[in-house]
């Protein structure tokens, strides 16, 4: 279900399937072992990560980061998004699905500490950038049919039709571009997360 308007800065998260049922799904912390599948998590940049939408001064003073200059474009970057996506790395295979495409990989691990070597999507430029249904091509033939869940701050109507249509486990979470990903956001996309493994126990030993 879509939450109305923009007062939140989270959206209700989108469960197309009962988790218990389907498969792939994360694993505890420890599950990063060989042949142990995590779900993915479509990590946006602009809005969640690098923040934008109100004054860059005030912006700074409130929200923990620091202003960054990246191909001649000032950007905020915040360190409390940072510091959540590397809590979720344990409970997700982190993808980037940013038109910032190999350029995160390239400048936000040195920057913020993030992990180096994530996958990131390629997108065509075909369609309107004001809204996230540009990013669901890729991001279809990225996941096949594994468990995902996509953190954005331009989710639309074409979003929640997809997620509402896949097969597997799928979650949308919006944030707000003014403050990006923060504490609450993490909390859903972790207990997402457990709700998987829970699942995935349960179906192994029933």
């Amino acid at each position: 279900m879509r939450a109305k308007g923009r007062v939140e800065p989270l959206q209700e998260p989108v469960i197309t399937e009962d988790p218990a049922t389907e498969a792939p799904a994360g694993e505890p912390p420890d599950a990063r072992a060989p042949g142990v599948s995590r779900p993915l998590l479509m990590v946006d940049v602009d809005g969640v990560i690098s923040l934008f939408g109100g004054p860059a001064i005030a912006t700074a003073q409130v929200l923990p980061g620091s202003f960054h200059s990246i191909e001649g474009i000032p950007h905020f970057l915040s360190a409390t998004a940072a510091a959540h996506l590397l809590e979720l790395a344990i409970s997700f295979e982190l993808v980037w699905a940013s038109g910032w495409e190999e350029k995160a990989d390239e400048y936000l691990p040195r920057l913020l500490g993030l992990p180096a070597g994530l996958a990131h999507l390629r997108f065509e430029r075909t369609v309107g950038r004001s809204n996230a249904h540009w990013k669901l091509e890729a991001i279809e033939r990225y996941s096949g049919g594994r468990a995902l869940a996509w953190l954005d701050d331009a989710l639309n109507e074409a979003c929640h039709a997809w997620a509402r249509a896949r097969p597997a486990p799928t979650l949308l979470v919006q944030t707000d571009p003014k403050v990006g990903l923060t504490g609450r956001e993490a909390d859903v996309l972790k207990s997402w997360a457990q709700s998987l493994r829970e699942g995935r126990q349960a179906s192994r030993s029933g």
